[in-house]
């Protein structure tokens, strides 16, 4: 980051300096207002440097200022983004393609038609999509028409005051080092906005791109059960119509979708956060499935982001519905594909449960960890399905190399309807799962913050004092994951490793700490391990045992943390 401004007589200068320079009147009015009242903290924030370019591309709060999200900082990224991708060239014909998306939030459009511009005018052919799409059709279209890149403008399951925007390359993959180090050089050595060429808009895409996305994603299904009685929510976002028609098209009755929030709204009126991990995301979904059910009980309720590319699910249990943790809908998804003899690398993030590589091992598959993020899950060699806990799967990877909410919608309403047509449930082959490889339950310890020097403290604090027991158990094991310990590329985190009581030495635990890579939160993953005995009539006292391990561990986490 640029160090901040060292007078106001300078933070003055380059204020004004911005505000010359923008092109967006609705911004250069919000600077003016700021300069006129004379808001030096306001600015110095706006000021203080720029929104980094990494290998989540770029994420931010929507303002003027260089450390904001707007259509400056947007144009000097699509520039230095050209001046890459020339860098990589030749292409095919002479001119690469490089596609380009956006979601509904607050100016995607805007910001899309600005990178279209740009690249026009940096010699590439630009093709926007046809209208605001989740980011798997992004993804899907990359590898489908041939691009050297793509970029998505979404900031995913952000508060509606963000936005981003996210590069792909030519693989289909999202970028990973030094690709990002690479681009961000380039962005940083682009001249005053004036020099840099804009040509036209590009070539807007039909529709018939979207119907090969879901003939493809529909392709992965089977011929089997069909019946299935759904509620569905997109949280304000893009993927209401694509869930229909794809549910539509594989045979499965419409799912019924939350009115309230079933169109596209930047504002994300009814929840805190739209993010379906975040509790209260799908209160009404859920709601609504409970006053259906007299009528016509809800066998499952879905979710997506708004950026479509995240997946949710609750169950319905005699004690009420129930959410299903990220790591269970993964280990759901895997049975299903390793069932259906879906052979490649099982791969799972290292924040992930550790549960897939038994199942993958016992079905005589590959298993590969990875760092955190589908930057590098989509890049495990010979990967057949991929996840993360933060409810991403990737259950198509020869076609879409990221997360998908909506193939993996579609592969969990299969499962459930081949379970229901067999008088089973998916929390029955949860047990099973729990019976044949140790029931692994998971949680997570998330503190959001105001000041990223917090998370920071927190980490250089467990360095400093690592804790030798937590929940009243032994860390028998850290792992500090910056210097690469556990043959990882080194990222920011710590992991735990810790024995069981001795009263229960059978189960096992793990603690990992790491700062999130998109929000201002120090997130802390916790997992342990407990036997089960005497088959799936034994899976509740396994689950108790668990429970209470989990709430032991997130306290003494919560202390270590300091926050």
């Amino acid at each position: 980051m640029t160090s901040a401004p060292h007078t106001d007589a300078d933070l003055l200068a380059r204020a004004h300096a911005w505000l010359a320079e923008d092109p967006d009147e609705e911004t250069r009015n919000e600077l003016r207002a700021l300069l006129d009242a004379g808001d030096t903290p306001e600015l110095r924030d706006r000021f203080s440097g720029t929104l980094q370019f990494g290998t989540a591309g770029l994420r931010g709060a929507l303002g003027a200022g260089p450390h904001r999200m707007n259509r400056v900082v947007v144009l000097r990224a699509a520039a230095g983004l050209a001046a890459y991708l020339r860098d990589q060239g030749p292409y095919d014909g002479g001119r690469g393609r490089v596609v380009i998306g956006y979601d509904a939030r607050h100016n995607s459009d805007v910001f899309a038609r600005d990178t279209a511009e740009v690249m026009t005018g940096a010699g590439f052919e630009a093709l926007v999509m046809p209208r605001p799409l989740p980011t798997p059709v992004l993804a899907f279209a990359i590898r489908d028409l041939g691009a050297c890149a793509g970029v998505m403008v979404t900031a995913s399951h952000n508060p509606p005051q963000d936005n981003g925007y996210k590069v792909y390359l030519g693989d289909g993959s999202q970028i990973v080092p030094p690709a990002d180090a690479e681009i961000a050089a380039r962005i940083a050595a682009v001249g005053p906005l004036a020099t840099i060429p804009r040509g036209d808009a590009g070539t807007v895409l039909g529709n018939d791109l979207v119907d090969r996305y879901l003939d493809t994603v529909v392709g992965l299904l089977g011929e089997g059960p069909r019946a299935l009685s759904t509620v569905y929510t997109p949280l304000h976002g893009v993927g209401a119509d694509l869930v229909v028609q794809a549910m539509q098209f594989a045979g499965f009755p419409d799912p019924v979708v939350e009115r309230a929030q079933a169109r596209p709204d930047p504002e994300f009126p009814t929840v805190a956060f739209p993010n379906p991990e975040e509790p209260g995301a799908m209160d009404l979904a859920i709601a609504l499935a409970t006053k259906r059910a007299p009528k016509r009980p809800v066998d499952l309720v879905l979710a997506n982001d708004p950026d479509a590319d995240r997946c949710a699910a609750a169950v319905p249990t005699p004690a009420g519905w129930r959410m299903l943790r990220g790591d269970e809908v993964g280990a759901l998804l895997a049975h299903h594909l390793l069932s259906h003899g879906q052979k490649g690398t099982y791969a799972a993030s290292i924040v992930s449960s550790s549960l897939l590589a038994k199942q993958a091992a016992a079905a005589g598959m590959p298993y590969a960890e990875t760092l955190t993020g589908f930057k590098w899950i989509s890049r495990v060699e010979g990967l057949a399905f991929g996840y993360e806990e933060a409810l991403g799967y990737c259950v198509d990877p020869a076609h879409v190399r990221d997360k998908d909410g909506i193939s993996a919608l579609l592969i969990l309403c299969e499962l459930a309807a081949e379970r229901k047509a067999a008088g089973s449930s998916l929390t029955d082959l949860l047990d099973e799962i729990a019976v044949a490889h140790g029931l692994h339950a998971t949680d997570q310890v998330s503190v959001r913050v105001d000041d990223l020097a917090l998370i920071d403290a927190a980490m250089q604090r467990l360095r400093a004092a690592p804790p030798s027991q937590l929940g009243g158990t032994a860390v028998t094991q850290v792992d500090d994951l910056a210097r690469g310990d556990g043959g990882l590329p080194p990222t920011e985190g710590l992991r735990y490793l810790l024995a069981g009581p001795p009263t229960d030495p059978a189960t096992s635990a793990r603690v990992i700490v790491r700062p999130s890579g998109t929000e201002p939160k120090l997130k802390c993953y916790l997992e342990v391990v407990v036997p089960v005995e005497g088959g799936t009539a034994g899976v509740p006292a396994a689950r108790t045992v668990a429970t209470e391990r989990l709430g032991a561990l997130g306290a003494d986490v919560r202390a270590a943390l300091g926050l």
